[in-house]
């Protein structure tokens, strides 16, 4: 039996924690294992944890409960610990940056924000209309021009312009967005996203970050829009 770890809190209050299922196959409700002024809230667990949909949404509703409670230090799905005495140990070494951390995050909600390009036809035009060297060699093709490096050529440059333009948007994006948060974590965007972008938003703060998405969603144009996420708990700044 070893210990699922969900989140590190303050000691005092203490956080209910009724009728929430634990996480992983012989799992006990969650509790918390306190040591001095902070606590981690934990539960037994009999084998691997894996990141089943049922696991994971036991682990996503420990979050939400106590972050509606008060400031939280939420670890990842998956992190686990050998037992109590090991908890207490951590705990009492990083009390002083767990504290910190929690003062910072105080009052504060992470929203994930992502900008997609859902459409890529708006830029290729635009590139043709807009770009001479796209428009020469798009010419020449059309024109019957045997060459074969041109379809190659024209691929590259347009898709140079459109991650120019692309990032022209996500810089303009986080400078409009980041006024309405206490930090920011820019992170690799993956797939059709040109923009993946964590705002550590206080709670007061958050409607109007709302209001302002609408905006910018408006304003976006080119295939692209605006997938926001939020509130959620501060996973990505922890540490």
């Amino acid at each position: 039996m070893v210990l699922y770890v969900y989140a590190i809190t303050a000691a005092s209050p203490s956080y209910d924690l009724d009728g929430l299922e634990g996480v992983g196959p012989g799992s006990s409700p969650p509790r918390t294992v306190a040591a001095g002024p902070v606590a981690a809230v934990v539960g037994d667990v009999s084998e691997e944890v894996r990141p089943a949909r049922r696991d994971l949404l036991a682990h996503q509703a420990v979050q939400e409960r106590l972050m509606a409670a008060g400031a939280v230090l939420p670890l990842r799905f998956g992190h686990l610990a050998p037992d109590e005495d090991t908890v207490r140990e951590a705990l009492e070494a990083g009390a002083e940056a767990y504290l910190s951390a929690l003062e910072r995050l105080r009052d504060c909600a992470e929203f994930h924000v992502r900008a997609t390009q859902d459409d890529e036809e708006p830029l290729l035009r635009r590139a043709l209309d807009e770009v001479p060297g796209v428009r020469d060699l798009d010419a020449r093709i059309r024109a019957g021009d045997p060459d074969p490096r041109l379809p190659l050529a024209l691929g590259e440059l347009v898709t140079r312009q459109v991650q120019a333009w692309q990032q022209t948007t996500a810089d303009a994006l986080v400078r409009a967005l980041e006024p309405f948060a206490r930090d920011r974590v820019v992170q690799e965007p993956t797939g059709r996203d040109f923009l993946n972008l964590s705002l550590l938003v206080p709670d007061d703060r958050a409607d109007a970050l709302l209001e302002t998405r609408e905006e910018l969603d408006r304003e976006l144009g080119d295939g692209a829009a605006l997938r926001f996420s939020g509130p959620l708990p501060p996973y990505s700044f922890v540490g």
